[in-house]
């Protein structure tokens, strides 16, 4: 543990450690390199995303999303339908394609639109966020609404979201 930072210079080294770093950092990691509490560090992520830095809670950490003056990545939102047990295979399926899954979300009766980041795009990532859901024994929100929910899909290439969602559509997982 070293010294303790000021709230400022703590905040520029969680942009600078983000920055640097390929995987997602927790927050209990983070406060370990700043001889904080996670909370303050919670508190200190708000206080960045508040001044526009582009920081992102996924389900393995906090990453901090590059902006790159590459070409952009394509988005697509897809509807989906399946039990909460098929949530690994509809995964694997947009992921064996080189797809990136953003977020899963539902329109619930009385809550309105509701998000959750997933941020899935390998075999390794999907297992490890099914692991953490029936760790926690946590529902999953498609339980909310009959199975129906909709994913935000990102490619480097259009065709890439194409063969996903017909691979989703060939296992009946694609709403109709």
């Amino acid at each position: 543990m070293g010294k303790k930072l000021s709230g400022s210079d703590r905040r520029k080294a969680i942009v600078k450690w983000l920055t640097q770093s390929d995987e997602p950092m927790t927050g209990t990691n983070i406060a370990q390199k700043a001889n904080v509490s996670r909370q303050v560090i919670v508190q200190d992520i708000s206080l960045l995303k508040a001044q526009n830095h582009p920081i992102i809670a996924t389900s393995n950490g906090y990453l901090y999303i590059q902006q790159k003056q590459e070409k952009k990545p394509f988005y697509k939102v897809i509807a989906c339908q399946h039990k909460a047990e098929e949530t690994r295979e509809e995964l694997y399926l947009i992921v064996d394609h080189g797809v990136t899954v953003k977020n899963v979300s539902i329109e619930h009766p009385i809550y309105g639109d509701l998000e959750a980041s997933v941020m899935v795009s390998n075999r390794a990532e999907v297992d490890q966020f099914v692991q953490k859901i029936e760790d926690k024994k946590a529902p999953y929100l498609l339980e909310l609404t009959d199975g129906i929910h909709n994913h935000t899909i990102i490619a480097d290439e259009e065709w890439k979201l194409e063969q996903a969602e017909q691979a989703l559509h060939d296992r009946g997982f694609i709403v109709q």
